[in-house]
């Protein structure tokens, strides 16, 4: 399995090689440079696995046993879940009226992120110690990514971690959970301004491919490969606890509906549509809604600033992970990929040509949702199930709500939301 740059400047690697890397060294996010396709016989067969089980097969599928031999490659993920509060790892409970909630926030810091990034700390732990090297990790933040990021990597040898913390823009436990822990390996700091506005140092510094040799950096944010190919599997876990039936041909479609900052889980349910899964993508954000506005026009253009929510970490303006999917959709169209994400980087603002919006249109729609939405359905919830949700979450379970109150099922009873991070 090759990788390639989503702006076609950039030598292709292995995984190995995405998986060190922040951005590629032409500015792009590398991608697959093929993607496996499953038949029906093969889904049907994964549909009776632990979620576990699903992250072993997608990741056999993009890194193969020549990098990581499988009975190790096991062990490795083995060692990402276990401690993780839930036996299941990842759990879906199912409430009043349809609605299902796919539990991700069963991991130490509570958010989504520590799925995937307890996988890319163990792989990167293997190739390390084999090979006997050291890197160091930049991690910019909203919040979830560097509690979790640092709780990944914390006390390893051959890591050291440092995160950049927007002052004022976290949750306070978000926090908590990067500024106290006293390991020689972690370095958090705390800096002005919003999560957006500390990417584009990183970006630049990544830019920089004699620097980054030179000192072994490398990124774990949603940039990287790693934490996109382990969150596939949240969707094919969803699609299989909730599809009604997998005797049928062509297989029922189910509906996933998406919170998202920084597009990485979109990406992710993006590419198992593409392998073959019968998803009903819908994108969910709050009032920071870039990608809702790219979704419904095509208006691919920043906002005067970004507005504080109470879905604090998905207060993005700069969803760096629509690259991946703009390359995608468009048919790996590199040159055109680059050539939109250029002017998109001069002029803050970019429209998307028709045929690529058209495709983006057929693959999800979208939701933007308001503070005050987010605390009636909050409400709502608990007074329905008893069942606690926090704001992001809430983002996704709001559309669910406006969807039965207009009595327009879209297709498929069971609606999935896929929270962005837990109480």
């Amino acid at each position: 399995m090759w990788y390639v740059s989503t702006r076609g400047m950039a030598p292709r690697v292995d995984f190995e090689g995405a998986l060190f890397s922040g951005y590629a060294p032409d500015g792009g996010l590398f991608m697959p440079e093929e993607l496996p396709q499953l038949d029906i016989e093969t889904l049907r067969q994964w549909s009776s696995l632990s979620y576990p089980s699903l992250v072993k097969e997608l990741c056999t599928l993009f890194i193969g046993p020549e990098l990581i031999p499988r009975d190790v490659l096991n062990d490795l993920i083995n060692r990402a879940f276990h401690r993780f509060r839930h036996r299941e790892v990842v759990h879906l409970s199912r409430l009043r009226n349809g609605l299902n909630v796919l539990e991700l926030w069963h991991g130490a810091t509570y958010a989504f992120k520590d799925l995937s990034l307890g996988c890319t700390a163990q792989f990167l732990q293997y190739f390390l110690e084999k090979k006997e090297k050291h890197v160091t990790v930049v991690v910019g933040t909203s919040g979830d990514t560097g509690s979790a990021a640092i709780e990944s990597v914390q006390g390893a040898k051959n890591m050291d971690i440092i995160v950049l913390l927007p002052q004022g823009h976290c949750t306070k436990i978000q926090e908590l959970q990067m500024t106290t822990v006293l390991r020689e390996n972690v370095h958090v700091f705390g800096v002005e301004g919003n999560s957006d506005e500390l990417d584009e140092p990183i970006k630049a510094v990544f830019a920089d491919v004699a620097f980054i040799k030179k000192h072994n950096l490398m990124s774990l944010n949603s940039i990287n490969w790693s934490r996109v190919l382990v969150q596939i599997a949240h969707h094919f876990f969803a699609y299989f606890q909730c599809a009604p039936s997998l005797d049928t041909h062509p297989l029922p479609p189910v509906e996933v509906v998406v919170p998202t900052g920084a597009a990485g889980n979109l990406a992710a349910g993006c590419l198992a549509q593409k392998m073959g899964l019968p998803l009903r993508l819908v994108v969910a954000v709050n009032r920071n809604d870039i990608i809702h506005r790219t979704v419904q026009r095509g208006d691919f253009s920043l906002s005067k600033a970004v507005e504080l929510t109470l879905a604090s970490a998905m207060d993005i303006q700069v969803p760096y992970n629509m690259e991946r999917i703009f390359w995608l959709l468009s048919g790996s169209d590199s040159q055109g990929t680059r050539a939109l994400m250029e002017q998109f980087e001069r002029t803050q603002s970019t429209s998307l040509p028709k045929e690529l919006h058209d495709k983006l249109s057929e693959a999800m729609t979208s939701e933007s949702v308001s503070d005050e939405a987010i605390t009636r359905t909050m409400s709502r919830c608990w007074e329905e199930n008893q069942y606690l949700l926090c704001p992001h979450s809430a983002v996704a379970v709001s559309y669910h709500y406006q969807q039965t109150d207009r009595q327009q099922p879209r297709g498929c009873a069971l609606r999935t939301v896929v929270p962005e991070e837990g109480v």
